[in-house]
This record gives structure tokens, C-alpha cells and sequence, in this order.
């Protein structure tokens, strides 16, 4: 599918569709309680419909009732569903279902699409060796498919915090180990995802100490998780394409059901897309920017690596330098976001320097151009905020990827004005 996408004139409010790390969370919990949840309101395609089949994978029941899922769960049982655990391009479900697989004696096995095969998942492979669960890595040159079996029996681990995602991974499984486990994080990125797994594990009533910098963890084995119901958040990251959209298109655009105390990382591009120049007006459950003229700034993304693609288009339509830093780990999503946005923004017209942990965008006259979104959700998205923007008209390849975290992108930026036509 492609979008072929021309300048347009943004205005109106839109709903932000639910959050993805805890609708992934959510199904997680409820999956390994004892009991009937219900999850209101969650991600029901993508990145949210993989999560779902992890969930029934390892034996619990989901069923979707309009826009609500139930669920009830194994309370334990390990010896229930699947050995087979297909992911397709959920990476955060790929790492959070990993460790609760191998809590069970069985060997269970992970695989999915071509894009997730090239992520990364030994850092979080060697801390569940040092669990006591044996791991099959099958590749050659990529960590996936790979094998756990456990059961994973807790004790003292070290992981790497490139991706936050190992982190939240132990700290979900380890409460349901037999045993004590004391984990410690070296080099941790994306801390406030770290944060939305301790806020879960507070909500389930966890014992877990932990320090101030969030790099060790006490937790005490043999607890349990218990079945709930509740709504899921809205997603501060699908909310950066509007916000960053209104910023630079010049008008402006109420963003509905958004809760500020929620620990979303991705909440503070608000507050960049300020420094940048643009105007916020923050509400009880709503925020509305208004664009103006951007100007460069030095922005240091490493707890809102998400936010790349979009904040690189904001830098493209600013004028002046714009230094994104501290966000090495962006290389390691569905793509490498840092190599990946330089060259489709280069594509039009923009003039992009590539760092180690991060890119200088000079901002200029974006032109419209023929670029990819390399089937990465956010750049796709990213890459029609420039389209809106640019001059001429601009033709997405692989825009069908938007779906994994923001199935109603087009819809919504249709009722806002976009001129975006869908091609299959």
C-alpha cells in the first residue's frame, strides 16, 4: 500500500488512539493471573492484535467484544497453550512474553516477520541463562527464532538497558519465580518505560525494591498476579504526529484523552515541540498546539526514542540546526530510525547529519519526493506529516505499516483536512 500525500491545511480536535506498551502490559498480566480481566479499549491491530495471540499462545483465553477484550488467565499453570509463539512485528511483545514463556518447564519457541528477526534480543537472552532458563538461539547473524525453556527459577542476573524492553521484560516475569531475584541494569535507556512496568506491578500490589536510578531490583518470588479491569491510556507517542503537525503546519489542533499523570515518556514532546516554538495549551484530558515559527533546538531524546521520526520532521520544517542526542538505541527498532529518517528527509531536500546516538537536521523548503517508509509504523507516519508539508506531491511506499500502532491515522488526519489518498 502506498499514501500519496499533498499539502494540506490542518484544523479540528481528534481522539488519541490507546497506548500500546500497556495495552501489551495488560495482556500480559492478565494472561498469567488467576481470573477474569477486562481490558477496555485496548489496541486491537498491530502491535495489539500480536499481543493478543502471545497472550492465548500460552494458554490463556482472549476474546474481543467489540472494543473491549476478556480475558481469562492460566493463574500459573504453565503447562497450558502453545509451543510455538509467533510475534509477527511486535518487538515490546516479543521481549515481555519471552521471559513469562520460560517460567514454565515446557520449551517454547518465538519466531516472526522479517523485520523482527533483525532485532535484537541476546542481552535479554543472556539474563535468562543467568535465571536458570536454557536458551536456543537458531540464526546465524539474528537472535530470532530462538527457544526458552525453563523454568525460570530466579537468583541474581545482569542486564543490558539498551532497550528498556529486557528490563520490563525480567521485571514482569521474576514475581512468579520460586526463588528471590536481584536484577541490575547496566547502561539504561527509555527509563520511562521502565516506569510503566513498575506502575503495572504497583497497580497488582508487587513487592519489588528498587533503586532511585532504577538499575537494581530486589524482588521477592512466589507472587502472583490478579485479574482487573480497566481502560487503557491513551498513546502519548501516536499523539506526537498531531501535535507535531499542528506545530508545523501552522494551526491549530485539540488532542482529546490524554492523562498527563500517565508515565508515557513520550508525553515531554510537548514540551520540545515548546522549546521549539510552538504553542501548548494543556487541559484536564485534552492539549491543543498551536503552530508557529519553529526554530532549532538541542533536544536530548534517550527516554522518548519513539518520537524520533516525528520531531525530525518538526527539525525539517524549523529553522536553524536541530540536534537530536542520546538516542543510539533508536538504531534498533524496526529500523534504524536514525539512518533510515536522514535518508527519505534527504529525499526531500533536507539536509540531515547523521551521529552515533543521533542526527543534525538544518531545517529548509521540504519538496515533495518518492520515499519509504522501510515498513516502519512511525516513519510512515512521519514521513506524511513531511508530505503535508512539502511542496509538490510525495508518495509513500509501505504506508500499510502505520497499522501496528495507529490503525485510523488516515481517518483521522482526513477529518483534520489532510489530503492523503490510499492506494493498494
Amino acid at each position: 500500500m502506498k499514501w500519496i500525500v499533498h499539502p494540506s491545511v490542518l484544523s479540528g480536535a481528534i481522539t488519541i488512539p490507546p497506548s500500546k506498551s500497556h495495552t501489551i502490559r495488560a495482556l500480559l498480566v492478565a494472561a498469567l493471573a488467576a481470573g477474569d480481566s477486562v481490558i477496555r479499549c485496548p489496541l486491537l491491530k498491530g502491535d495489539g492484535a500480536s499481543a493478543m495471540r502471545a497472550a492465548a499462545s500460552l494458554g490463556a483465553t482472549v476474546e474481543a467484544d467489540g472494543e473491549d477484550v476478556y480475558v481469562t488467565g492460566i493463574g500459573g499453570d504453565m503447562s497450558l497453550g502453545a509451543d510455538m509463539i509467533d510475534m509477527g512485528n511486535s518487538g515490546t511483545g516479543l521481549n515481555l512474553f519471552a521471559s513469562a514463556a520460560a517460567l514454565g518447564g515446557r520449551a517454547r519457541r518465538f519466531d516472526g516477520d522479517a523485520s523482527l528477526r533483525g532485532r535484537p534480543v541476546k542481552p535479554l537472552m543472556e539474563a535468562l541463562e543467568q535465571l536458570g532458563v536454557k536458551v536456543t538461539m537458531e540464526g546465524s547473524g539474528q537472535d530470532l527464532p530462538f527457544s526458552v525453556q525453563g523454568p525460570l527459577k530466579g537468583g541474581r542476573a545482569v542486564v543490558n538497558g539498551i532497550s528498556s524492553q529486557f528490563v520490563s521484560s525480567l521485571l514482569f516475569a521474576c514475581p512468579l519465580a520460586p526463588e528471590d531475584s536481584h536484577i541490575t541494569v547496566q547502561d539504561l535507556h527509555e527509563q520511562p518505560y521502565v516506569e510503566i512496568t513498575l506502575w503495572w506491578l504497583a497497580k497488582q500490589g508487587i513487592e519489588i525494591e528498587y533503586s532511585k536510578e532504577l538499575t537494581t531490583y530486589v524482588i521477592r518470588g512466589a507472587q502472583s498476579y490478579k485479574p482487573f479491569d480497566m481502560a487503557i491510556p491513551a498513546d502519548f507517542s501516536s499523539a506526537a504526529f498531531p501535535a507535531v503537525a499542528a506545530a508545523i503546519n501552522g494551526s491549530a489542533i485539540e488532542l482529546c484523552g490524554l492523562d498527563f499523570s500517565d508515565p508515557q515518556g513520550d508525553k515531554e514532546v510537548f514540551r520540545h515541540l515548546e522549546t521549539m516554538g510552538a504553542k501548548v495549551k494543556r487541559g484536564d484530558s485534552s492539549v491543543t498546539v498551536y503552530g508557529g515559527s519553529l526554530k532549532g533546538a538541542i533536544l536530548d531524546l534517550n527516554a522518548m526514542p519513539d518520537a524520533l521520526p516525528a520531531l525530525a520532521v518538526a527539525a525539517a520544517a524549523a529553522h536553524g540546526e536541530t540536534v537530536f542526542s542520546n538516542v543510539e538505541q533508536a538504531r534498533i527498532k524496526e529500523t534504524d530510525r536514525i539512518s533510515v529518517m536522514a535518508s527519505e528527509l534527504g529525499k526531500m531536500g533536507i539536509d540531515v547529519k547523521e551521529l552515533p546516538d543521533g542526527m543534525v537536521v538544518r531545517g529548509g523548503s521540504l519538496k515533495g519526493a518518492n520515499v519509504n517508509s522501510h515498513y516502519d509504523h512511525r516513519v510512515a507516519m512521519a514521513l506524511a506529516l513531511a508530505g503535508m508539508n512539502a511542496n509538490g506531491e510525495t508518495v509513500i511506499e509501505g504506508a500499510e505499516a502505520a497499522e501496528i500502532t495507529y490503525p485510523s491515522f488516515v481517518e483521522d488526519f482526513l477529518n483534520l483536512g489532510a489530503d492523503i489518498v490510499v492506494v493498494s
